[in-house]
C-alpha cells in the first residue's frame, strides 16, 4: 500500500468446510497486515478473494458462475482484483484462468501465506498469477489470523489426511495430515482468551488421530484435559473425529474436564459394512455403535450429530436400509445428510453401479424424514429444562420479527430465547451468557420464551458490542509438551517430539 493512497478494501467469500473459514480468516489477518482494509458493507471492494471447496460438484459450478458475475466489473474497473483459493484452486490450478481470464490470482491450500505477494505481483506484471505447491509451504497457524468472532474461535491442531476415504478429494488437496505442537495450540487458546474468547472448536480433518506425527495414539485426549487448565475458557468443542481413530480416553476426557462440551460430531457415512468396505472407511456400524453407546454411558446429556452419504455406487435397497437402521438405533441429534456426488480424481468416481439421481433423491427423502423425527423427538425431550446459552450473532433468520436471540447450549443446540426479564442487565448482546428455560421443540431448534433466568455479561460482549474482533498473530513456539504455555515444564510423558 502506498502512502498518498486509500487502503484497498478486500472482501473474502467463503465456500466449504470449518477448515475453509479458519483458512479465511487467516487470510483476512494477513491482507490487514498488508495494509488493506474490510470492505464496508453495500460499498465495492477493491480485491474479491474467493476461498473454495471442491467437495461437492455444485462447489465448481457455484464458483465459475459467480466468476461470471464478476466480469463486467472488472471490464468497468480494470484495478479490481479477483483472487482464487482453496481446494478447488488446488484442483483446477490455471484451467481457472483460462475459464475466467479477468481473475488476477489463483493460489492453492498450501500456500495460503503467500497472497499478498501475488496479489502485489499481478498487479506489477500486469497479467495472472498462478502459484500452486504439493506440499505445505507454511503451516496456517504461523499467519495471522483476523477472527470472525468476538466470542468463538477456531483452532487447528492438525492439516491434511492420511485416510483413502474412495469418496473424498480432500487428501489429494490437503496433503498428509501434519500436527501442530501442543504447546503452540495451548499458547493459541490462551491468546484468544486474553482477547476475550469463551469457546474454541479444535479442528482437523480427522481432529483424534492428532498426535500420529508424534506417535502418540493418547494426544488428544492429552490435549482436551490441557484445555481444562486455561482460566476464562468457557467452552471446548472438537470437530471432526474419525470413528477407527476413536479412543476411550478422549471419552474419559470429555468426560472429566468441565469446560469440554457434551457435543460430539461423529461422521457415519453410510450404515452398510459392505459399502462402508467400498469407502474405505475402517471401521464397521457395531463398532460405531459401540462408541456411541460408550459415550453416552459417560455422558447421558450428550448430543451426537453426523455425516451421512446417501446413494454411493453400488448402494443397494438392503444397503440404504441398513443405514435407516443404524440412524434409528443412533437416534442422532442432528445430522448432514448429502446425495453422492461424483468428483474426478477420487476412486468412487469410476466404480460401477452409478446410481440413477432418482433413485439418490427418494432414498434421501426418505432418510431425512426418519432422522427430522428423531431429531424432533429427541429434542421434545429439552423441554422444561433450563439451559445455558451463548448468545450468538446471525443464527436466528427470524429473529427481528419475533424479538428473539438465539445462542447455542452446551451441547450445541441452537435456542431462539426472548432477551427479557428481572435479571436482565441493560442489554443482552451476542458474546454474553444466558440461563432460560426451553419452551417448545422443533426439529432443527429449541425456543425459550420465558424471562431470562441469568444474564452474565462479558468482555466478549463489550467486543461485539464495540465491533472489535480478535485478531492473532501467528503462533510458532515449538514448545514440546502439554501444559500451561506461560510455563513450560519438563514435556509430559509420551508427548515430547
Amino acid at each position: 500500500m502506498t502512502e498518498n493512497k486509500a487502503p484497498r478494501a478486500y472482501q473474502i467469500r467463503t465456500f466449504g468446510c470449518q477448515m475453509n473459514v479458519h483458512d479465511s480468516e487467516r487470510l483476512a489477518g494477513q491482507l490487514e497486515d498488508a495494509g488493506y482494509v474490510p470492505a464496508t458493507a453495500g460499498a465495492k471492494p477493491d480485491l474479491i478473494v474467493f476461498n473454495t471447496c471442491a467437495v461437492r460438484e455444485n462447489a465448481d459450478n457455484k464458483l465459475y458462475g459467480t466468476l461470471g458475475h464478476l466480469r463486467p466489473d472488472k471490464v468497468a474497473n480494470p484495478d479490481l482484483q479477483i483472487a482464487v483459493g482453496g481446494c478447488l484452486a488446488q484442483k483446477d490450478r490455471g484451467e481457472i484462468v483460462k475459464r475466467a481470464p479477468w481473475v488476477d490470482v489463483v493460489f492453492g491450500t498450501h500456500n495460503i501465506g503467500s497472497l499478498p505477494t501475488l496479489l502485489e505481483r499481478a498487479r506489477h506484471n500486469a497479467q495472472a498469477e498462478v502459484e500452486i505447491l504439493e506440499s505445505l509451504e507454511t503451516f496456517p497457524s504461523t499467519l495471522p489470523a483476523r477472527r470472525e468472532s468476538s466470542y468463538a474461535s477456531w483452532v487447528s491442531v492438525s492439516v491434511g489426511c492420511n485416510n483413502t476415504c474412495t469418496f473424498c478429494i480432500v487428501p489429494a488437496l490437503r496433503g498428509k495430515e501434519r500436527d501442530r505442537r501442543p504447546g503452540e495450540i495451548l499458547a493459541e487458546v490462551e491468546a484468544l482468551v486474553a482477547e476475550g474468547v469463551l469457546e474454541v472448536t479444535l479442528l482437523g480433518q480427522n481432529v483424534n488421530s492428532y498426535g500420529v506425527e508424534f506417535s502418540d495414539r493418547l494426544a488428544f485426549g492429552k490435549l482436551l484435559r490441557a484445555c481444562g487448565t486455561i482460566d476464562g475458557l468457557e467452552r471446548v468443542r472438537f470437530t471432526s473425529p474419525h470413528p477407527a481413530a476413536f479412543t476411550s480416553d478422549v471419552i474419559d476426557a470429555m468426560a472429566a474436564t468441565p469446560n469440554v462440551c457434551h457435543q460430539l460430531h461423529m461422521p457415519l457415512q453410510s450404515g452398510s459394512d459392505r459399502v462402508l468396505r467400498e469407502m474405505k472407511r475402517s471401521y464397521r456400524s457395531a463398532r460405531f455403535l459401540n462408541i456411541l453407546d460408550e459415550v453416552r454411558a459417560a455422558m447421558p446429556d450428550a448430543a451426537i450429530t453426523t455425516d451421512i452419504i446417501v446413494g454411493f455406487p453400488g448402494e443397494t435397497e438392503e444397503d440404504f436400509q441398513a443405514t435407516l437402521d443404524v440412524v434409528a438405533q443412533a437416534r442422532f441429534s442432528s445430522a448432514f445428510t448429502f446425495q453422492y456426488s461424483k468428483r474426478p480424481g477420487t476412486p468412487a468416481a469410476t466404480m460401477a453401479g452409478q446410481l440413477p439421481k432418482e433413485v439418490v433423491q427418494e432414498r434421501y427423502d426418505r432418510l431425512v424424514e426418519l432422522q427430522n423425527a428423531i431429531s424432533w423427538d429427541e429434542n421434545k425431550k429439552i423441554v422444561g429444562r433450563r439451559v445455558e446459552l451463548l448468545v450468538a450473532a446471525g443464527e436466528g433468520r427470524k429473529d427481528a420479527e419475533t424479538h428473539r436471540m438465539s445462542g447455542r447450549a452446551r451441547d450445541g443446540r441452537l435456542v431462539h430465547f426472548t432477551p427479557t426479564g428481572a435479571h436482565v442487565d441493560r442489554a443482552v448482546r451476542p458474546g454474553d451468557v444466558v440461563e432460560t428455560t426451553v419452551t417448545y421443540a422443533a426439529p432443527h431448534h429449541l425456543v425459550a420464551d420465558g424471562d431470562l433466568l441469568s444474564h452474565r455479561r462479558t468482555r466478549a460482549g463489550d467486543n461485539a458490542e464495540a465491533g472489535l474482533r480478535p485478531k492473532t498473530s501467528g503462533v510458532t513456539l515449538g514448545l514440546p509438551g502439554f501444559g500451561a504455555p506461560a510455563v513450560q515444564p519438563e514435556p509430559v510423558s509420551g508427548c515430547a517430539l
